[in-house]
């Protein structure tokens, strides 16, 4: 079967555009280009301007104010209007995109546009509205891996995207199978950042066709690109939104503008719930039919990650402090369209009599409340009085996790009796099958013996009393197993973990467990502890329990927290658990609902969970980070198998959890004995890769070795996992082995200077699935102090066993320096005696090294060994990289033209970081 090529794939998309409604031009280099803005952008003003085309000067102050910024501030300028001074004194307002009649602005398609930056660029398909590129096509043929395309994008953004190029708004990448998008940003792109395109049903639309048809209707892009992206200002960032997030969006303003009527949007945790609520939140404030837009969340979620989203959106919106006069304020002040608070407070300001004049102005008026996590009790219980006060309110819900008849409040209620119908749903299968949330890995370990049949769930029901779950010997035994297994959960350390419990009591006891058992955890605890509990039969107040709890962590993390200061105590723990500071945090409740950390990847459960509260806390070790976490661990100390079937059935609206959950150890087992044969095919040995010569057998070595590694990654969860030969049918030598020679072609295509000749340069390596981080720079060291000098052959055998580690390191700090250390180990260890310094002595070979290594560039580049020693010492002292003077340099020395100039700026700079970061252990 012949594929259809890229060539003819970038043509039937360019005529299927035109036949959309866009014009067709050529544009072949940069003057061009800005050419064609000039008369696009006059043509899109042309009644202000009174048909009086730019002149040339006019032209000119143009270009000055929109080239040389960044994507974000490019962003910033595309949005807003610029005052031109005209040749004849007077001032016109210039726009540059019609935010508001998205159809009104003017739609181009160029292919093959040839763009001289670093090196020579061409790209396959630019969209142009206004005569500005916003949206830029990259494609590969059929059957290439999508990110080859991704990675181009890249590349460009490094090394070409400039001058006019920085308006992109959209990338779009595809193979004609696979379609994604994703927003420009002055930061690297990352591949989970980019989205496949849906229906409004979740139906996923990935051939280029029918995306082309939908998402890259003339109408409908530029729709996206006014309403549909977030300019981050706090972050400099820019966003696009999801499709399920505009639908959402879109169905709540279609309800808010036509209707009375209430509403919800069910959409699951992690799904980005924050971010479709201020959108709609922002849109529904800037209607003049409006006059409030109230988002409320519980006070319990409003912690920093919460405050801080949201000014990164809307400046000073959320009111942060305990007072409830703060919030009146921000009612009375007119311009204030936009309020975030509390629920609690929002009751608080209707109950009191001494604000009853400021709140009875907006009783009969149209305001609009947007309730966050409104699956919570605490909202029915106010809903009342806050429906009474606001006769013509609105309220729209936003939940993962909605109330349904199975498991409705205490007082009966679902989330339809309170919201009435659901807007839009976007389920957690839905999440996973797009890759925006991971699915479960749900491991049950049975924790105590006897007659009782733990899969039974009436007799494991009849025995759930707290002398059995609290027994001294359980708790100690699941401590010693999260202790052993935890390593391999966490990816040694790499994430961390949250251990929720059932009680205060028990949580303590575990934590006086932790502190007993020999390990090198970091564990914390955190719960709100009861002013005037009952203290019969027990020897500890809650309250002195924290307070000793809050001690160890001061000494731990050097800090200086109280049970006076638990708020401080609690933003600072959330902080360092998102950090990964923190190995296992042990709660009760808290952090199991709005807490979301990508460093979070493993749950330990003792206590009983269901339906949303399982949901929930499951959902904490799900979000989307890299490669090397392919899915949220949770680890049940209790029978929950029909609860977490249950749940995820009711959540997922089916009936089968194949989706949520992930496979048994055994499948993947399977699947890494299936690619092992592959690989062993290719290469039968690490020795073979060498024999590797074309660049295609290279990239095929490539993707089958990065295939075993990801499922390596799943495995290594698994409590059941050891790396034995007889069971992998490899040993882990041999695949060490492997790993080496895979770093080898990595490192040769990371240091290639010519873009063009190497097809590996976009392919992915998935390099931190490599990673494991145990031989690092540190370790190494310490090996090498430990060398035993008492005779030849010890010293030998150390020396050797040492370059075997150099050899297995995947640490890329490190593997820049094996060169450097096996040159220490080789030529000068050998001639230490027993008595000497080795930490002086590699200083002092290092020392010499490094200005011979400088001597040496210095001499091949035709710059003084003193220009570049400056260059390195002014790095290393403050980070930055003076290029201006750099340039500067080789202009006056080597006198080279422009495009030579700028290579040879890049070889300095990229010597200087490479130099400093080889020699800084």
């Amino acid at each position: 079967m012949s594929y259809q090529s890229e060539a003819q794939l970038e043509e039937n998309l360019i005529k299927q555009l035109v036949n959309q409604g866009f014009n067709r031009i050529t544009i072949s280099d940069e003057d061009q280009l800005k050419n064609n803005f000039r008369n696009e952008l006059f043509e899109h003003n042309k009644a202000k301007l009174n048909n009086e085309p730019f002149t040339d000067k006019e032209f000119e102050r143009i270009l000055r104010h929109v080239e040389g910024k960044s994507v974000f501030q490019s962003a910033m300028i595309l949005r807003d209007k610029f005052i031109l001074e005209r040749e004849d004194s007077s001032e016109v307002y210039i726009e540059f995109f019609d935010t508001q009649n998205w159809c009104k602005n003017r739609f181009q398609v160029t292919n093959q546009v040839t763009l001289v930056g670093k090196y020579t660029n061409r790209y396959d398909v630019t969209l142009l509205i206004n005569g500005l590129p916003l949206v830029q096509i990259e494609l590969k043929r059929r059957g290439l891996d999508l990110k080859e395309a991704f990675n181009q994008i890249n590349r460009y953004k490094k090394h070409s995207y400039q001058g006019l190029y920085r308006y992109l708004q959209i990338f779009v990448v595809s193979n004609g199978v696979d379609t994604k998008y994703f927003a420009n940003s002055d930061k690297e792109i990352l591949f989970s950042n980019t989205f496949f395109w849906s229906d409004e049903n979740n139906k996923r639309i990935s051939t280029l066709k029918e995306f082309t048809e939908n998402f890259l209707d003339k109408c409908f892009v530029s729709k996206v690109i006014a309403r549909y992206m977030i300019t981050n200002e706090t972050d400099k960032l820019l966003m696009v939104m999801r499709p399920y997030q505009i639908y959402a969006v879109e169905a709540l303003i279609t309800r808010a503008f036509e209707t009375n009527n209430n509403g919800f949007i069910w959409h699951t945790t992690g799904s980005g719930k924050t971010l479709t609520s201020f959108k709609a939140s922002q849109i529904l404030s800037k209607d003049p039919n409006i006059k409030k837009v109230f988002f409320l969340v519980d006070r319990k979620d409003l912690d920093s990650q919460t405050i801080a989203e949201f000014n990164n959106f809307e400046p000073d919106s959320v009111d942060i402090t305990d007072r409830t006069d703060t919030l009146v304020k921000q009612i009375k002040d007119i311009n204030k369209q936009l309020i975030v608070t509390t629920i609690q407070k929002m009751a608080n300001s209707i109950k009191n009599d001494k604000y009853s004049k400021i709140m009875n102005q907006y009783r009969e008026e149209k305001v609009v409340f947007i309730i966050d996590e409104c699956h919570r009790s605490q909202f029915g219980d106010m809903h009342k009085a806050i429906n009474k006060h606001f006769t013509n309110a609105q309220y729209f819900g936003f939940t993962g996790t909605p109330r349904f008849f199975e498991n409705r409040s205490q007082e009966g209620r679902v989330t339809a009796d309170l919201f009435e119908k659901c807007l839009h749903t976007y389920l957690i299968k839905n999440a996973i099958s797009d890759g925006n949330v991971l699915g479960f890995s749900v491991e049950y370990i049975k924790t105590f013996d006897g007659d009782i049949d733990e899969n039974d769930d009436t007799r494991v029901a009849a025995i759930d009393k707290e002398e059995v779950f609290m027994a001294d010997k359980r708790i100690e035994n699941i401590v010693d197993h999260i202790i052993k297994n935890h390593n391999g959960k966490t990816r040694n350390k790499e994430y961390t973990a949250i251990l929720t419990v059932q009680s205060i009591p028990m949580l303590v006891k575990y934590y006086d467990k932790f502190k007993e058992l020999d390990h090198d955890l970091k564990i914390a605890g955190i719960f709100s502890f009861g002013a005037n509990e009952d203290l019969e039969g027990k020897d500890e107040h809650s309250r002195d329990s924290l307070e000793r709890i809050i001690t160890d962590y001061n000494k731990i993390f050097d800090t200086n927290y109280c049970t006076d200061t638990f708020s401080s105590y609690f933003a600072d723990v959330s902080k360092k658990v998102k950090n990964a500071k923190i190995d296992i945090l042990i709660v009760v409740n808290m952090f199991l609902t709005g807490f979301d950390s990508k460093t979070l990847n493993t749950l330990y459960v003792d206590k009983n969970l269901k339906y949303h509260d399982l949901v929930q806390a499951y959902s904490r070790t799900n979000r989307v980070e890299k490669s090397t976490k392919p899915y949220g661990n949770v680890v049940c100390y209790r029978n929950l198998k029909k609860n977490t079937d249950d749940a995820l059935k009711l959540f997922s609206q089916t009936e089968t959890t194949d989706i949520v959950l992930m496979e048994s150890y055994e499948y993947y087992l399977d699947r890494w004995l299936t690619e092992l044969k592959k690989l062993k095919a290719l290469t039968p040995t690490p020795q073979d890769v060498d024999s590797l010569e074309s660049e295609e057998s290279k990239k095929q070595f490539i993707l089958a070795f990065r295939e075993l590694s990801k499922i390596l990654v799943k495995l290594e969860t698994f409590v059941d996992f050891e790396f034995k030969d007889c069971e992998l049918q490899i040993s882990n030598q041999e695949y060490q082995d492997y790993k080496s020679k895979y770093f080898t072609i990595y490192e040769m295509v990371r240091k290639t200077q010519d873009e063009k000749t190497s097809i590996l340069l976009d392919v992915d390596f998935g390099i931190e699935l490599m990673h494991s981080d145990r031989i690092n720079a540190s370790y190494i060291m310490n090996l090498i102090k430990d060398i035993d000098f008492s005779s030849k052959e010890k010293r030998d055998k150390d020396i050797k066993n040492i370059i075997t580690e150099l050899d297995r390191a995947d640490n890329m700090d490190l593997r820049l320096k094996v060169d450097l250390l096996k040159e220490f180990l080789e030529k000068v260890v050998p001639q230490l005696s027993e008595n000497c310094n080795v930490d002086f002595e590699y200083s002092k070979f290092q020392a010499h090294k490094r200005i011979q290594e400088v001597n040496y560039f210095a001499d091949e580049i035709g710059l003084s060994a003193d220009f570049i020693s400056d260059s390195v010492a002014e790095y290393e002292y403050c980070g930055i990289i003076n290029r201006e003077e750099i340039s500067n340099e080789v202009k006056e020395k080597l006198k080279p033209k422009f495009l030579e100039r700028k290579r040879k700026v890049e070889q300095v700079k990229s010597f200087v970081y490479d130099h400093v970061a080889k020699y800084n252990i």
